[in-house]
């Protein structure tokens, strides 16, 4: 057997784990996405149906795993990890707390970015995390009695701004060739490109209402990117 050959068959065990995964992580943003708007009824159907797709993954995975994932120590404890937290799923459901439902679906997301990075496996799914809390840092800013005359709330601000900017950028290189030419992809990230933008000006003329506006802008883009592909 060549090495081509032996090296074509990881590479498509790898890319069956990362179909199989995002086929449960689908439902999983969209539960996520439900529940932070308060459609509870919606949240729980999606989450029937991430409950199927990990079952369907775990049954095929947890005792086999892809070579990329040897000796990375986070594989096993991933699927215990998981099981545990639909556990707590449908137990936070029972008892009537969305919030915490929504919570352990994060972790589970969480749970996974974990292994991916520890494994040294690159997927647009992770980029939009990281693109999450790079939004999450400049939502601190949210501020319209900001004092725009401390030079280093200024910086930080741009500094902020630039970095997840280039955080946005480096996801449009990550996303396939399929996924950048999808026109709702297209558009939110060209749309928080644009918001962006405005950012320099604002802090330029220390508008807060500005500033503020902005910031609500590129959030919604920010939501709608791990809805869809988060």
């Amino acid at each position: 057997v060549t090495s081509a050959v032996v090296n074509d068959a990881l590479a498509d065990d790898l890319a069956d784990f990362n179909a199989a995964v995002e086929s449960a992580s689908a439902h999983n943003r969209v539960a996520i996405g439900y529940l932070r708007t308060g459609n509870l009824d919606l949240a729980l159907l999606e989450i029937d149906r991430l409950r199927q797709a990990w079952g369907a993954f775990d049954r095929r995975f947890a005792g086999k795993r892809p070579a990329a994932f040897d000796g990375v120590a986070l594989y096993g404890p991933m699927f215990t990890g998981v099981h545990a937290r639909l556990v707590a799923v449908d137990l936070m459901i029972t008892m009537g707390k969305p919030d915490a439902v929504r919570q352990s679906l994060e972790a589970i997301r969480g749970d996974l970015y974990d292994l991916r990075k520890a494994a040294g496996i690159v997927v647009l799914a992770d980029c939009v995390r990281d693109a999450n809390a790079g939004m999450d840092a400049l939502m601190v800013y949210d501020d319209r009695a900001l004092d725009f005359a401390k030079p280093a709330t200024r910086s930080d601000l741009a500094a902020k701004a630039q970095s997840y900017g280039a955080t946005l950028t480096r996801c449009d290189g990550i996303a396939d060739e399929a996924v950048r030419k999808i026109p709702e992809f297209r558009r939110l990230l060209d749309g928080a490109k644009a918001s962006l933008a405005l950012i320099p000006k604002a802090i330029e003329t220390r508008d807060g209402d500005l500033l503020h506006r902005v910031l609500i802008e590129l959030r919604s883009f920010d939501n709608l990117l791990a809805f869809r592909f988060g």
